[in-house]
């Protein structure tokens, strides 16, 4: 029996990149672009200080102008709303309505989460740290912001710190305490704990 080869970087580079190609030939639901899709995704999964333009621009990875006419585009169509920033009255703050919601019970990345399904746990966990680990790397090479969740992040407290206890979780660079939701969430402010 052949023992396996090594499988090289650029095969990696290249399965993710078709994932990404398969995926998104799928995208076009709803008449809604890709870039809309991405914006609806990523304000259903962001806390309270990433959902602003500046926030969704940096994680999609383009210009403010460009970030602004997609979530203007979801707006006219119903899909969010704005108002402005509990935390920053100079902010503004964007959610999901009820329609787009319903909307993203048909997103069309189901499919992949479908796919994702079928990998065992520990193969689950192997492939998002991976996956985690090269884009860390190609973020830091250039020079973006890289998103995540409290739980690993420098500024996550978790020992009942904020003001007489009101919450379990708080943000030490926010100094705002944490709804246990919210640690779920992506955060433009994370910084990977070392």
């Amino acid at each position: 029996m052949a023992a396996p080869s090594d499988v090289s970087a650029r095969t990696v580079a290249e399965l993710v990149l078709q994932l990404g190609c398969v995926t998104r030939g799928e995208g076009f639901v709803a008449n809604l672009t890709l870039a809309q899709w991405t914006a609806l995704r990523y304000f259903s999964r962001a806390n309270r200080f990433s959902r602003t333009v500046s926030g969704f621009a940096e994680f999609h990875g383009t210009t403010r102008g460009t970030a602004s006419q997609t979530i203007k585009s979801l707006m006219q169509n119903d899909y969010l709303t704005r108002k402005r920033s509990k935390s920053d009255g100079r902010s503004i703050d964007f959610t999901l309505t009820n329609k787009s919601k319903k909307l993203l019970a048909e997103d069309p990345l189901e499919a992949l989460v479908d796919a994702a399904s079928a990998l065992s746990n520990s193969t689950s966990h192997t492939v998002e740290r991976s996956l985690e680990r090269m884009l860390r790397k190609m973020t830091q090479q250039q020079g973006k912001r890289h998103f995540g969740m409290c739980p690993h992040c420098k500024y996550f407290q978790d020992d009942g710190c904020y003001m007489n206890h009101q919450s379990n979780y708080c943000c030490a660079l926010m100094d705002e305490p944490l709804k246990e939701a919210e640690t779920q969430q992506l955060c433009v402010n994370f910084l990977p704990e070392r």
